[in-house]
């Protein structure tokens, strides 16, 4: 079952066409990674995935209906994204940032009521910041403003979410702290998760579906272990490099070869076998 379909995408900038007829086909209640160099197009396919860019041919399909038949408020109460690097006004608390996550279902019929009150709350506290509630945004810490947004997202109440590079800027701890997030929302609330991501080790570890792109068109997609090899990156980043198993998930980890040093043995490195822990 799918959740999100393009189907027969054409975007373009301009003059500069983006994709092409593209067909992708993104799985429901699972983490879905799309990957490639940059300026392939991740972020723009990520965007029109939320009709925030309107294609020149084709249809979004959502749930087996098309985006652009459907009013916006609709689309957000079943959709959201977080974009890349996203900015919040000086001044503005975690709590009033997560509560702009309900704006959908206000109107003049209809203010601020116990649901919305109820969806903020449990958001605060599925991205760990009760505590920071009273806390400006431009305070917090990277990993910390990256989980607010989040809570923000999910205050949405929406099944799937759409983030554009979420550990960009975040320290390798704070990169962890983010996708085990996300990885839980996913595992708990079987949410329907697609993100980009630069770190094909980390995207691999996360990912249950995923979408490599290359010069505007899907290169390969599948699950990491079906579609990430030696080959592929090569093809998909222009790189060498030796894809053998992570020592703790057993999820494909690629080794790339520099190319301004040279290699001084062509031994293979040694795998050494570990047990596969389970993904907390």
């Amino acid at each position: 079952m799918h959740t999100l379909e393009a189907k027969n995408l054409c975007l373009s900038y301009g003059a500069t066409s983006i994709f092409k007829d593209l067909n992708v086909a993104i799985p429901k209640g699972k983490i879905t990674v799309l990957i490639g160099s940059n300026g392939c197009g991740k972020s723009t396919l990520l965007r029109s995935l939320a009709r925030l860019m309107n294609p020149q041919k084709g249809s979004i399909v959502l749930d087996g209906q098309e985006l652009a038949k459907l009013p916006t408020k609709e689309i957000a109460k079943r959709l959201s994204i977080l974009p890349q690097g996203p900015t919040a006004p000086e001044g503005l608390t975690v709590l009033q940032l997560v509560k702009q996550g309900r704006y959908p279902y206000q109107s003049w019929l209809q203010q601020w009521s116990e649901e919305d009150e109820r969806m903020v709350r449990l958001s605060l506290k599925a991205t760990g910041m009760e505590e920071f509630t009273e806390r400006t945004v431009d305070a917090l810490s990277g990993g910390q403003r990256q989980r607010a947004w989040i809570a923000m997202t999910l205050a949405q109440g929406t099944e799937t979410i759409l983030l554009d590079e979420p550990t960009t800027y975040l320290d390798v701890t704070h990169q962890i702290e983010v996708l085990d997030l996300l990885y839980e929302l996913n595992e708990k609330e079987n949410r329907s998760i697609v993100m980009v991501l630069h770190d094909i080790n980390l995207a691999c570890r996360y990912a249950h579906h995923m979408v490599a792109v290359k010069e505007g068109h899907i290169w390969a997609e599948g699950a990491p272990e079906e579609i990430v090899n030696a080959d592929m990156i090569r093809a998909v980043f222009d790189m060498d490099s030796q894809v053998l198993p992570d020592p703790f998930y057993g999820t494909p980890m690629c080794i790339p070869f520099g190319k301004g040093r040279t290699l001084t043995s062509a031994k293979q490195p040694e795998v050494v076998e570990q047990p596969i822990l389970q993904q907390v």
